[in-house]
């Protein structure tokens, strides 16, 4: 059974492996309440998955430690396990899905773990470490349905509670559920009235449809660069601690959660993975009820792959109004281009890409397309330069991309 206790428990085994990452005022991400970043993302392995995976592998018997440990993760949880196991001289294998960002796959190798990968999502890794775990007999450290490593999780709560005392609000990204279980956990156990939201990828929406349809589920399939919170079925512990825990849980967008990776970066020099920035895309996209509160977001992780960080950042852009794609149908004649670039110069913009079209066999042969990619301020210079073109007689196929 999960207890305060536990969880004071892992804190002091915790306080030599894992940081007591900063938490830190963000002004400039949110004008509507007076957010906070707990910084996980700084966390040793980059991820909160340590403290859990951690203290569960320091609790295991000398016989299950002689045996060893095996895990399922699509990166975090495996470096937290691989980190764990070797500090304490156990052999860890973690089954990992194929499609794992290749930076965690290879910090998980060099933190001393065997890496098994499996063609699929991480439910199909799931299915395979149980597999090689029957076979082995080595000790399966669950990636969040387990109460130790719940308790481990929810030390991030009294940390919180500790540098925020009079924090109103809690904002957790979920994909199994055990963070904000051992979170939610802690705080509502110490400040009931604080509320804990959940926030998940609008693609993988387990744990979301779990609570909203009050009735635990597994989704046929779920997609999101979020890979962190890239999970079919919640667990059954972690739904019941949700269900009595958690305030609510809403949901993001992909380009929401691109969006929220770029303000951290321009805005707080912190480098979020998908994960870890669905608490402030919730915040910044107005999800949750907090105006005029004390918000604390979780960034949870900052494990991104670059190569597809550029992806990324170039959605965030678009998103927010910093860049545009237009297409104009035009005349195919000297001086139109001129014009359109005096249109776009005089709004304020900057042109970084043109393309001139002529072979599309739907316009006519004296016709083009001309696409022109901008550097923008925000959504309004873009609608601004879009009434501007067509004021000019220009016909505009499609605003942005």
């Amino acid at each position: 059974m999960l207890t305060l206790d536990k969880i004071y428990h892992a804190a002091f085994v915790l306080k030599d492996v894992a940081r007591k990452t900063d938490l830190i005022e963000a002004p400039r991400l949110s004008k509507d309440c007076q957010l906070y970043l707990k910084t996980e993302n700084l966390q040793a392995t980059g991820s909160f998955k340590v403290r859990g995976a951690y203290y569960k592998i320091s609790q295991l018997s000398k016989e299950e430690s002689d045996k060893g440990v095996i895990a399922c993760s699509a990166g975090n949880h495996a470096q937290g396990v691989a980190l764990a196991a070797t500090r304490r001289g156990i052999k860890s294998i973690v089954c990992m899905p194929d499609g794992a960002p290749i930076m965690k796959v290879e910090n998980t190798k060099n933190l001393g773990a065997e890496v098994c990968l499996v063609p699929g999502t991480y439910d199909d890794a799931h299915d395979k470490a149980v597999e090689l775990q029957e076979e082995t007999g080595m000790t399966f450290i669950h990636p969040y349905d387990d109460e130790q490593v719940i308790a481990g999780q929810g030390t991030i709560g009294l940390e919180i509670l500790d540098q925020l005392p009079d924090v109103d609000a809690v904002i957790v990204p979920v994909g199994g559920g055990g963070l904000i279980s051992g979170v939610a956990f802690a705080i509502k156990s110490l400040k009931p009235d604080v509320k804990v939201y959940g926030v998940q990828a609008e693609g993988a929406p387990s744990m979301y449809r779990s609570l909203h349809e009050h009735k635990y589920q597994t989704l046929s399939a779920v997609s999101t660069f979020a890979d962190g919170i890239q999970v079919k079925t919640p667990g059954e512990l972690t739904y019941k601690l949700c269900e009595e825990y958690v305030d609510d849980i809403v949901t993001v967008t992909e380009d929401e959660t691109a969006a929220a990776i770029l303000s951290l970066m321009e805005n707080q020099k912190l480098v979020a993975e998908g994960a870890g920035a669905v608490p402030v895309a919730a915040a910044l996209f107005h999800k949750l009820p907090i105006e005029g509160k004390k918000v604390v977001c979780l960034v949870s992780g900052g494990n991104i792959d670059v190569n597809i960080l550029n992806r990324v950042i170039t959605r965030g852009l678009v998103m927010s109004g910093r860049k545009a794609n237009l297409t104009i149908a035009l005349e195919d004649k000297p001086g139109q281009l001129q014009q359109v670039a005096d249109i776009v110069s005089r709004c304020g913009s900057n042109v970084v890409s043109v393309l001139h079209d002529g072979s599309d066999p739907n316009m006519p042969i004296s016709s083009c397309f001309l696409k022109l990619t901008l550097e923008t301020r925000d959504n309004a210079q873009i609608e601004q330069i879009r009434q501007e073109l067509t004021k000019a007689g220009f016909q505009l196929v499609a605003e942005r991309v």
